[in-house]
């Protein structure tokens, strides 16, 4: 049996976390022979739930999970740790602008981001799934300079598995035989899902979504809005937001980071962009990726549309705007 790695979750009493520890533990990530202790951080007022979530895990009887440790400090919850999912944020309320909900979430990153610094390990792997995702991976990366760039993603994982959802129910057939649709840009009604490059599995044979679908119009107009909006009509209808696909999107994300994606398929995730397909330099963009060696690599060569580049051109300009307005909140806060 392998040696134990430590594994932190933010947010750790809320919904999202609920849903994720228990498919972390059982091996869904790591792999089915690799302990796990797992470091479980949330804000002081959170104690009592957190106390709860630990007598649960402890009732699963998970084989793999050898310790649990509950805890308020970031520089407990974020020692030694080989992978973090960043999940714990600040929600946007009623009324909020999204400037606010911004400088709300630079300090929690912040915070982060120099305890990462300070005591996780060099090569850990960082998650970044709350709200906004991408420039809360930007500012915490920021303040984790002893750690790789781009050893931060934000999760557009989520949107990726919806994509492939609407596709293969559109299509009349499972999950598994619909691949690399990607997500572009941020994870917010900007983003664009893609289908152009994407495959299905029909008789054996694996062909492109554009031709088995035949139907363009559908893919440029109602295929997108639904995912786009799908996280508001999940809160329409069942009063929360979308938790339990969330943790699998996660979990996604970081067993593909880990373990590596299988020749000729890529998956979505937002990562620092190098300007590729035009995108703005020093942005967190969700491209498509491959992964070799718990490496990521940008998908090089794909052909974008004019749509495509439309599309690409508005989330690139709202990812900007964002960044622009957090560098603001952090050049204030050095000021203070």
């Amino acid at each position: 049996m392998a040696e134990p790695i430590r594994i932190v979750v933010t947010g750790a009493a809320g919904q999202i976390a609920y849903s994720l520890l228990y498919m972390i533990a059982r091996g869904e990530v790591f792999g089915k022979d690799q302990p796990l202790i797992l470091h479980l951080l949330d804000i002081p007022p959170m104690v009592g739930v957190l106390e709860g979530v630990v007598m649960e895990l402890a009732d699963c009887a998970l084989p793999l999970l050898r310790e649990v440790i509950p805890t308020t400090d970031p520089l407990v919850g974020f020692k030694d740790v080989s992978a973090a999912f960043l999940v714990g944020a600040m929600p946007r309320k009623e009324g909020m602008e999204r400037k606010d909900l911004l400088s709300a979430n630079v300090k929690i990153f912040k915070v982060q981001g120099e305890a990462l610094d300070k005591v996780a390990k060099k090569d850990v792997k960082v998650l970044v799934v709350g709200n906004p995702a991408n420039t809360n991976a930007l500012v915490c990366a920021n303040y984790a300079p002893s750690i790789p760039r781009e050893n931060f993603s934000a999760m557009t994982r989520l949107d990726q598995n919806r994509a492939a959802s609407q596709i293969a129910t559109k299509l009349g057939v499972s999950i598994n035989q619909v691949s690399n649709i990607i997500i572009w840009g941020n994870h917010s009604s900007t983003q664009y899902p893609d289908a152009a490059h994407g495959k299905v599995l029909i008789k054996d044979d694996w062909k492109s979504i554009t031709a088995a679908v035949g139907n363009d119009a559908y893919l440029q107009g109602q295929f997108i809005e639904t995912v786009q909006k799908r996280g508001a009509a999940v809160i329409g209808a069942r009063k929360m937001s979308s938790a339990m696909s969330a943790a699998k999107a996660a979990c996604d994300h970081m067993h593909d980071w880990w373990n590596g994606t299988a020749p000729g398929k890529f998956v979505s995730m937002g990562v620092f962009s190098d300007g590729s397909y035009g995108s703005p330099v020093g942005v967190v963009f969700s491209f498509p990726v491959e992964i070799k060696n718990k490496q990521w690599k940008i998908v090089e060569g794909l052909t974008i549309s004019d749509f495509g580049k439309t599309k690409l051109g508005l989330t690139s300009k709202e990812l900007e705007e964002e960044k622009n307005e957090a560098l603001s909140v952090l050049d204030s806060e050095s000021k203070l």
